[in-house]
């Protein structure tokens, strides 16, 4: 009898942590985008185990950042271009948040590509067909799911993730030189390293995951009756405030330990094949079929899927969020596409827009590096203002950042400085 109430207990704590997942989790597993799998990718095709380390750097960064993020967003009732405007000139934040745009556009483009690429190389046909399709289908959903059934259908997408996972127990390891590479022993500080670091950075610590969360702690506000922002209803702050962090550490924790697994599953075949050119998710699934076998081939084309799949919405929705916030229009992904038109538009013309990357003589590569780069350059006055809301009494009240917390954001938003200082200087050189 008292081993099945211990059993019971268990189950209980189990689905009242679960229940704390949603705005954190989604987060965390839209940064390893088929982009970011790409990146990933790279990197332990060129390096081996060498730059594993850089994970486990920007796990905490990551941590503080989102947690900034959504508390604001839980604080005030409100999403971040709003509190930014009220913080920093306008036209600053209109340029901030029309680049953020381009940037989101540029990388959705990229991964309807990879995931029309990962679709063809599974089903041998329809690249095209499936690209338009994947773009139909993400817009489709919302502009005319409920903001709680489609919250769920992103929550299940996360178990794509768990694919890369999966790959790790089809092939051998060399477990002495992945905590070698976990702990930095080999750094690999050369100047074609230093660009895959700073690619890294810049995939993991991306500024539409902060809108993103922000605006889905802004979303809990508006639909759920029972909760309120916390300036208004300061009683709720403990239980909130701790379900936040639960919800940020879980969901980082997740992104980077996929993260992880991407780079050592690559790592352990093509860098070891001598394969060390990847330039695409599609490419590195392609080449892992010969060396890890046809399942592991598929599993990770179907993460591309699933993980574009996800991160589509939360690209195109936090542009639409974005700037509708700055422009003051009504925003919300329960409101039906005629009572929320500009911020739709802005959700729509992002997808549509990207879609036409596809068509177009752009190079999707060159164009997704140059996004990567405008992301890492505008994160930075993004984070400053972040920061600068989090620590102000007047907006925040009782519930500014704390010294640790604080410390932890300006620490991320000066790692992300001297990421973008390296971008452009890459760029340029």
């Amino acid at each position: 009898m008292a081993e099945n109430q211990k059993s019971f207990r268990t189950r209980l704590h189990g689905l009242a942590v679960l229940n704390q997942l949603g705005p954190g989790l989604i987060t965390g597993a839209a940064d390893d985008d088929p982009s970011g799998i790409a990146t990933y990718s790279q990197g332990g095709a060129q390096f081996g185990f060498n730059l594993l380390w850089t994970l486990l750097l920007t796990f905490p960064l990551m941590v503080s950042i989102q947690m900034v993020s959504a508390l604001i967003g839980r604080v005030t009732g409100h999403g971040l271009a709003r509190n930014m405007g009220e913080v920093m000139p306008r036209p600053i934040v209109m340029t901030l948040v029309t680049l953020l745009f381009i940037a989101n556009t540029i990388n959705v483009g990229a991964d309807l590509a990879a995931m029309g690429e990962a679709a063809k190389l599974v089903t041998g046909f329809g690249e095209h067909e499936f690209t338009i399709a994947f773009a139909f289908v993400s817009l489709m959903l919302q502009l005319f799911v409920s903001y709680r059934r489609y919250a769920r259908f992103l929550t299940v997408l996360t178990f794509s993730l768990f694919a890369y996972v999966a790959v790790l127990f089809m092939i051998k390891l060399d477990w002495a030189g992945i905590g070698a590479g976990l702990i930095g022993l080999h750094p690999q500080l050369t100047s074609d390293a230093a660009t895959t670091i700073v690619a890294i950075f810049g995939t993991t610590i991306s500024p539409y995951l902060f809108f993103w969360q922000s605006a889905q702690e802004v979303e809990e506000v508006d639909q759920e009756p029972d909760e309120h922002a916390l300036l208004e209803f300061p009683a709720e702050a403990p239980k909130q405030i701790a379900r936040i962090e639960v919800d940020t550490v879980t969901g980082m924790l997740i992104s980077n330990l996929i993260a992880v697994a991407i780079m050592v599953s690559t790592a352990a075949t093509l860098n070891k094949a001598g394969v060390t050119d990847i330039q695409t998710a599609g490419q590195a699934a392609k080449a892992l079929e010969p060396l890890a076998g046809h399942f592991a081939f598929a599993l990770f084309s179907l993460g591309i899927i699933g993980t574009g799949l996800l991160a589509i919405p939360v690209l195109a929705g936090s542009a639409g969020y974005a700037i509708a916030e700055s422009r003051g229009w009504k925003t919300g992904l329960d409101n039906m596409p005629w009572h929320a038109r500009g911020f739709y538009l802005v959700i729509g013309a992002a997808i549509v827009l990207g879609l036409g990357i596809d068509y177009s003589p752009i190079d999707p590569i060159k164009a997704l590096y140059w996004s990567a780069v405008l992301n890492g350059v505008i994160a930075v006055p993004m984070m400053a203002a972040m920061m600068y809301v989090a620590r102000h009494k007047q907006k925040m009240g009782e519930f500014r950042a704390g010294p640790v917390l604080g410390t932890l954001g300006w620490l991320s938003t000066l790692v992300m400085a001297a990421a973008a200082i390296t971008m452009i200087y890459v760029a340029v050189t």
